[in-house]
């Protein structure tokens, strides 16, 4: 018996002739893509850790820098020690950068407001559309509350100082009339008409009286506060309704009013002197 003639690829390391190379031709492409892949993969890093690196060092916003280092101050040291030169320091802001952001220390105060405004309003309260208008208010204002907790020890100090001082609180009050406007709306009741402007400045009476509370309430569970709220909330519903009820009786009363008045003859209204100008005075 002859010898079997030899393999050529056992021979030369080659395959034979006529032979397709598509290992050779897969495995290139498959090194191609997995190269491709890596060059990718680590471009996508290098980009997302140059992303980080950047937020960690990008400087955070100036006016919630401002608001954030009156309350450290304030935490610390009594609310009339603390000047604006303060605030600009510990907000790493130059005095020029600040005047452009508030016009005074109170007016830093007032941005808190919109810090706390902003958390509030952010959380859905969809799914207490089908509560009560009392259930829905106290949620949202315990909420508010919740957002006030990380500056309690400062908002303690400020209380104090603030309550011998009418005109600030009366400053305050507008801005808490702005904040509980967006307030009363989170939780699904209306604000305007001619009781609307009662019930927003109900609600940042009874808010003010369960502040009061809340500042000297160290319970985990906030009991004290959660009843005084509960209380004030139905005050307020009960003010309300009796409010209601006088407008429906005055209505024929306001009724002859405005007809009298139309009655009357109208005075041409003469233009304004530059003098008479509101603005002028600026």
């Amino acid at each position: 018996m002859s010898d079997p003639l030899p393999d050529p690829l056992e021979e030369t390391g080659e395959p034979k002739s006529g032979a397709p190379k598509s290992g050779a031709k897969t495995g290139g492409k498959a090194g191609a893509r997995t190269g491709k892949a890596k060059q990718t993969a680590a471009s996508e890093a290098a980009s997302h850790a140059e992303s980080h690196h950047d937020e960690a060092h990008a400087k955070p916003n100036p006016r919630e820098a401002a608001v954030e280092a009156l309350m450290r101050l304030a935490a610390e040291q009594p609310w009339n020690d603390i000047e604006i030169g303060d605030i600009a320091r510990e907000a790493d802001l130059s005095l020029a950068e600040l005047r452009e952001l508030f016009p005074s220390k109170g007016a830093v105060l007032g941005g808190l407001s919109r810090i706390i405004d902003r958390a509030v309003l952010k959380d859905d309260s969809s799914d207490l559309a089908d509560e009560p208008a009392r259930e829905r208010l106290f949620d949202v204002l315990m909420r508010r509350l919740d957002a006030m907790t990380p500056y309690k020890p400062a908002l303690r100090r400020i209380a104090f100082a603030l309550r011998g001082d009418p005109l600030s609180m009366l400053a305050l009050n507008g801005v808490a009339l702005n904040s509980h406007r967006y307030m009363l709306a989170a939780a699904g009741i209306d604000t305007e008409g001619p009781l609307g402007r009662v019930k927003i400045q109900g609600t940042v009476v009874a808010f003010a009286r369960t502040v009061e509370v809340w500042l000297d309430d160290d319970d985990p569970a906030l009991a004290r506060t959660m009843a005084k709220l509960d209380r004030e909330i139905r005050r307020g519903e009960t003010f309300m309704e009796r409010a209601e009820d006088a407008r429906r009786l005055t209505a024929p009363l306001r009724a002859i009013g405005r007809a009298l008045m139309e009655r009357r003859p109208r005075r041409e209204h003469r233009e304004r002197s530059a003098d008479e100008d509101p603005a002028a005075a600026i």
